[in-house]
């Protein structure tokens, strides 16, 4: 824990407000994230608090519409009147919200940060790598651990995310000192992905990485092999990592690896040991989602318990503020929030590989992106 020993928080006024806003309904389902953070707290409240203190935790659900999503914030700031964010997981939160907690002096923890913005405002620091450090990343693993020169990127672009996994491939770039073979930012979130792979395969594409995520996966590993493609390693981000794909493709003989956020989920690992007995208790299934939640439900009770004297918004707005590096098992960088203004703390992987219809760890130690000189 990163609190302070002697640190005496307090709660004169009852329980601690936290809150999150996350997409529960609608186009997506992210309710793994605060479900878990939820049961890290409610957990922690069983055992009597933090010094008597217990946390009551709002889960608001945005269902992917913005001007739910910032009714939903309000209503936490103003009448839930919450110390802070922690475990949002969603689609528009941060795009909708992130100015409002920077004008109201509330931060957001984010469990699973998406958007552009999650990743890029001072009021928020999420608690995942996010998909554009881990576009750096994966392109950095086929470079130096798959030893490929001829890297290739597809790219769905939702919003505002282009520059962002442009800027992704230009820190790749920049690290490298190569240039990217073939960038290309029109892939279709549905239809024929055939003239893609025709397109990577014409131009010597020897790695090709997407952000497709569980469906498009599926989609562009059997296109590959109704094409016959071969001599092509298939990179993807975090969302590509489930059991629902490794059980779609568990014929599949193209070369498939993808990155993670924090430990494996599917490892019964020592890192995980917390995790899986917070969520079994709870009843609550294991997934990445669950493991985002679960990290910074994790932050903010420490955050909350390095507060000497009434634990409010100020108070809790000034310890993240403080900007203390805390390492955390599950994790591959060391957690910190501070005063910058944009936060990306999350720097490492692990790299999974599909074998048969299951993942394997590519790299049991963690694949650390290294900082620009």
């Amino acid at each position: 824990m990163s609190g302070n020993a002697e640190a005496a928080p307090a709660c004169p006024n009852g329980p601690i407000q936290v809150g999150s806003v996350s997409t529960l309904t609608g186009p997506a389902d992210f309710s793994d994230g605060p479900k878990a953070a939820k049961a890290v707290f409610d957990q922690l409240n069983a055992a009597g608090g933090i010094n008597g203190c217990k946390i009551e935790y709002t889960m608001a659900d945005d269902k992917g519409d913005p001007q739910v999503a910032a009714q939903a914030a309000r209503d936490l700031i103003d009448n839930k009147n919450v110390v802070a964010l922690a475990g949002g997981a969603g689609l528009i939160d941060c795009q909708v919200n992130a100015g409002t907690y920077k004008r109201n002096e509330v931060l957001a923890v984010q469990g699973v940060g998406v958007d552009a913005m999650c990743f890029n405002a001072p009021s928020i620091a999420p608690v995942n790598v996010g998909p554009y450090t881990l576009t750096t990343a994966m392109l950095r693993y086929a470079d130096t651990q798959l030893k490929h020169d001829k890297l290739c990127a597809f790219f769905i672009i939702i919003g505002g995310t282009q520059e962002a996994y442009a800027q992704a491939v230009k820190r790749w770039e920049a690290l490298s000192g190569k240039k990217i073979h073939l960038l290309d930012m029109t892939l279709p979130i549905q239809g024929d992905l055939t003239p893609y792979l025709i397109k990577a395969r014409d131009a010597g594409c020897q790695a090709v990485l997407t952000n497709q995520v569980e469906p498009g996966v599926v989609q562009i590993i059997n296109t590959a092999d109704a094409q016959k493609i071969q001599g092509i390693d298939w990179v993807f981000l975090a969302p590509a990592y489930t059991d629902q794909v490794a059980k779609a493709l568990a014929k599949t003989k193209q070369p498939v690896y993808a990155g993670t956020e924090w430990e494996p989920y599917t490892e019964a690992s020592a890192a995980n040991a917390d995790w899986i007995a917070t969520m079994e208790k709870a009843g609550l299934p294991k997934t990445a989602f669950a493991q985002g939640g679960y990290l910074a439900a994790k932050v903010m009770v420490d955050t909350i318990a390095a507060v000497d004297g009434p634990v409010t918004r100020e108070a809790v707005t000034a310890k993240l503020a403080e900007g203390k590096p805390t390492r955390y098992a599950i994790s591959g960088s060391p957690y910190v929030f501070g005063t910058a203004p944009r936060h990306a703390p999350m720097q490492a992987t692990k790299v999974m590989q599909l074998a048969d219809g299951k993942w394997t760890v590519k790299t049991p130690d963690w694949f650390v992106l290294p900082e620009l000189k």
